[in-house]
């Protein structure tokens, strides 16, 4: 099978500052794949390249079998990368409506449309369209963050710690949310995650990181805050 996402010998970092040191991996279409590690070993950056924030300094990045290793963030995200970075990062001043027409940008088809048939998987917000985005819950507004993602399209979603300051019950309906995507369109996601329970539910495998490089692999339902510590060791 073509993997959808391809990433060859991947170096990159801030300036003369390296983080990322050979990274490779494929993604199968389809497929959810763990990225986990200790904090501080490269997995925010490794997102942030992917999507065309941080410039990669060397290695290669396939998109369906396109090199968009110099394409800028806006051309991959056409292209169907799709992120929701760490801290959520929706726009707070404006109504979650307006959050989710944002998200909607890189569509050709009607707003209103698009909205509406990503409102159908996320009931909660409806009854807060006209609610400001910074007015919202922390899990509230992860729940928009990701629904502005799904307007977008994406053949691939990136999340980076999709669990940080969530309760319990939203946490489980994000998990439902993913799980129903992937089930009904094939989407394949890249999850970065801290919450080891929360990424077992979710990932068919996941890579361990250390010192910006993948050290080691174990299937999803396996993963443990000791495999990390094994492989980083």
């Amino acid at each position: 099978m073509t993997p959808i996402l391809n990433i060859q010998n991947l170096c990159g970092g801030y300036g003369r500052i390296p983080v990322l040191s050979g990274i490779g991996f494929e993604l199968a279409p389809g497929e959810v794949l763990g990225v986990l590690g200790h904090n501080g070993m490269g997995k925010t950056t490794l997102l942030r390249t992917i999507v065309g924030l941080t410039p990669a300094t060397s290695g290669r990045i396939w998109l369906a079998g396109i090199d968009i290793t110099h394409d800028p963030a806006f051309r991959r995200a056409v292209a169907g990368l799709g992120y929701v970075p760490q801290g959520r990062q929706i726009f707070p001043a404006l109504t979650v409506r307006d959050n989710l027409r944002m998200g909607c940008a890189a569509r050709r088809e009607e707003a209103g449309s698009v909205i509406e048939s990503v409102l159908r998987r996320f009931p909660r917000i409806r009854p807060l369209l006209e609610r400001a985005g910074g007015a919202l819950s922390g899990g509230e507004q992860q729940l928009l963050a990701l629904a502005r993602c799904m307007c977008g399209g994406p053949k691939i979603m990136i999340l980076d710690e999709p669990s940080e300051g969530i309760q319990p019950s939203i946490l489980d309906e994000i998990v439902e949310i993913i799980a129903d995507i992937k089930a009904a369109s094939g989407m394949s996601l890249v999850l970065v995650e801290q919450n080891v329970e929360f990424l077992a539910r979710l990932a068919n495998r996941v890579l361990i990181m250390s010192r910006g490089r993948i050290v080691g692999e174990a299937p999803g339902g396996e993963i443990t805050m000791r495999t990390v510590d094994r492989y980083a060791a």
